[in-house]
């Protein structure tokens, strides 16, 4: 194989509300920090042990939006994007790196908003747009007559 790969699934819980940047061509940003869990029993204390790691993620533009509206501090979401660093400098010149996950697709798990809802994906909101009276088209042919058999 001799392409590469860069894909990340997560699930985990916002540590923080969506923070948006709004720019001047009308697209934003949002960012959040989410927290996964792994949990484990000691082997020499036999107490069970649970380390937190935080991840930088980053939604844009209509995803950025819709994660603003529906997700708060300590929702549960799945979020599958791609690792990217970016370098910037700090008020002192230093050279500086940030991992992010740039987000792709996105699921909603929970939300305290509405715990009774059912989970919340970019696909189910197109789906529940108000429909337009546009006709359907059919064919005047049957369906059979294009089957390849």
């Amino acid at each position: 194989m001799s392409g590469t790969l860069n894909k990340v699934m997560l699930i985990g819980h916002l540590g923080d509300e969506v923070k948006m940047h709004y720019f001047e061509g009308g697209g934003c940003v949002g960012r959040f920090p989410l927290a996964t869990n792994e949990t484990y029993v000691s082997k020499q204390t036999n107490e069970r042990v649970t380390n937190t790691d935080w991840h930088n993620i980053v939604v844009r533009n209509k995803a950025a939006e819709i994660c603003e509206k529906y997700l708060t501090k300590g929702d549960k979401v799945y979020v599958e994007g791609r690792i990217k660093t970016r370098k910037w400098q700090d008020e002192s010149g230093n050279d500086r790196y940030s991992t992010e996950i740039q987000v792709s697709d996105f699921t909603f798990l929970s939300t305290k908003r509405d715990p009774e809802a059912a989970p919340v994906t970019p696909a189910v909101q197109q789906q529940q747009a108000p429909k337009t009276d546009i006709p359907k088209q059919t064919s005047s042919a049957s369906s059979e007559d294009d089957l390849p058999f």
